[in-house]
């Protein structure tokens, strides 16, 4: 990400800095100790202060291990909203790198919540509101990506109606790819986005006042609750490399080849052993004898997780709207009979979807038993009067 900066800040780094007449407390906030990147806070009070310190909630995914191994359609379409942005989220499947979630927020947070352990990144799938954070405000809209880096202090404000999110949490860094990016950070030509499209805080609000506040920290074994007795929006200025951000995805500019591209082409994200990926409507191949959608292949090595957002799910019978498909490793998968003879002559897709391929296995959560289709992994027999067991 560019350099940002927002509020008001000395000239140099780790001098005395004054707002009337007080000292203020300076906070390096970075990734990999001191040698990722960071940025620098400025504070009316020191941010290790706590006035309470509250109950450690502890939380543990509960693993669903089906009888079998196959693939896997969970219909989240039909899941009632309920609670917070923090608390209402379903995580649904999970590895030692990546948790992905779905949430139904009903209410605003009324609590201050930090993820101390890792990164986040929730796609708007309907809905919006606003990041409100130590770094500013953050306006997020339907299909946004909002980037949330660890550490930051944040409260979600939902606006009015519906609100549908798929969310990924890791204890990794999320990143651009970096086969996107020049030896400088600067985007290429060829990166399907630009610096531009990415949407940084576009308000500093500073809060000088005390009070009774909540703050939850998520850490290694659950959530931490502590009470704060100051306003934890007490940033006057801050300026580097980290901080919240909303990508689009309708911003994501898709490749168009000759014959089919692999997933690769459509990467928006990179975690440690995982990739977030965008497929947007776009023209599609241009051979002739093309066959315009996605071949059978076998990632023995990686699990391919699909949100579909809308459109035509060319390569898919029997999906909808907020389906989700697990396609495990060591089993092939690819489009259903008779879709590929039936998209030959296709010029466009006007489908919009969300990736996930991870490269350690992925575990199921019992949230995610209801909503499965067991149906699903005997779609790709020509029998119709095939059933699952």
């Amino acid at each position: 990400m560019r350099y940002q900066a927002l509020g008001e800040f000395p000239e140099k780094r780790h001098i005395q800095f004054r707002r009337n007449g007080k000292l203020l407390t300076e906070e390096v906030m970075g990734f990999e100790g001191f040698s990722g990147n960071q940025s620098i806070l400025y504070h009316l009070e020191s941010p290790v202060r706590v006035s309470k310190i509250g109950p450690l909630e502890r939380v543990e995914l509960e693993e669903w291990v089906p009888d079998a191994h196959v693939h896997r359609h969970l219909r989240t379409h039909a899941v009632e909203g309920a609670d917070d942005p923090i608390m209402g989220r379903r995580v649904l499947m999970f590895n030692d790198d990546v948790e992905i979630a779905i949430c139904n927020p009903t209410a605003d947070n009324e609590a201050f919540f930090r993820n101390g352990v890792g990164d986040e990144v929730l796609f708007i799938v309907e809905g919006g509101g606003e990041l409100e954070s130590v770094f500013g405000t953050v306006p997020f809209r339907k299909h946004d990506y909002l980037v949330i880096p660890r550490g930051t202090t944040y409260r979600l404000k939902l606006a009015e109606g519906p609100q549908s999110w798929l969310c990924f949490f890791t204890p990794g860094e999320i990143e651009v790819p970096s086969r996107y990016t020049n030896r400088y950070g600067q985007l290429l030509e060829g990166a399907p986005y630009w610096h531009r499209d990415f949407h940084p805080p576009t308000e500093l609000v500073t809060h000088e006042e005390s009070g009774d506040f909540e703050l939850i920290v998520r850490v290694g074994a659950g959530y931490q609750h502590f009470g704060l007795d100051y306003h934890p929006f007490d940033v006057v200025g801050w300026d580097g490399y980290v901080y919240p951000y909303t990508f689009n995805i309708d911003d994501f500019e898709p490749h168009t080849g000759r014959v089919q591209l692999p997933p690769p082409a459509h990467q928006t994200f990179q975690g440690p052993r995982f990739v977030i990926c965008s497929f947007c409507p776009r023209a599609l191949d241009f051979d002739p004898r093309a066959v315009p959608i996605p071949y059978n292949h076998s990632n023995i090595q990686s699990e391919e997780v699909l949100y579909y957002v809308n459109g035509n799910f060319i390569s898919r019978r029997g999906i909808e709207v907020g389906s989700i498909t697990l396609h495990p490793s060591g089993l092939p998968h690819g489009p259903q009979p008779g879709l590929a003879e039936k998209s030959l002559g296709a010029k466009t897709t006007d489908e919009l979807a969300v990736m996930c391929d991870t490269e350690l296995p992925l575990r199921l959560t019992t949230a995610a038993k209801p909503m499965d289709d067991p149906a699903y992994a005997l779609s790709w027999s020509h029998d119709p009067s095939a059933t699952a067991t």
